[in-house]
């Protein structure tokens, strides 16, 4: 499936830990897709749509902040993200 295929654990506590890695990591790839998505929506917007760019910023901003509270996004990333999404609205409303 990706990494931990790679190779086998010999001792008991390992093997749990590849198992758990393998879980974290499909749980955490569902949350940061969901960011990419978000991100793409609100960065693909047309002009004139203030309305339509405000809702999906919010939306987006929630879905960063959700990422970043269960510690898949670091603080400073997930900050450096909404403000790009701000400013492309921003520049959407002029």
């Amino acid at each position: 499936r990706h990494y931990l295929t790679n190779f086998m654990p010999l001792i008991k506590s390992a093997k749990k830990k590849a198992r758990q890695a393998l879980t974290h990591f499909d749980r955490n790839q569902a949350t940061r897709t969901k960011v990419k998505t978000y991100m793409k929506k609100v960065l693909t917007l047309q002009k004139g749509k203030p309305e339509e760019a405000q809702k999906l910023l919010q939306m987006a901003y929630s879905v960063i902040d959700t990422a970043c509270k269960k510690h898949i996004l670091h603080p400073n990333n997930a900050a450096r993200k909404k403000s790009r999404l701000a400013r492309t609205v921003a520049g959407l409303s002029k």
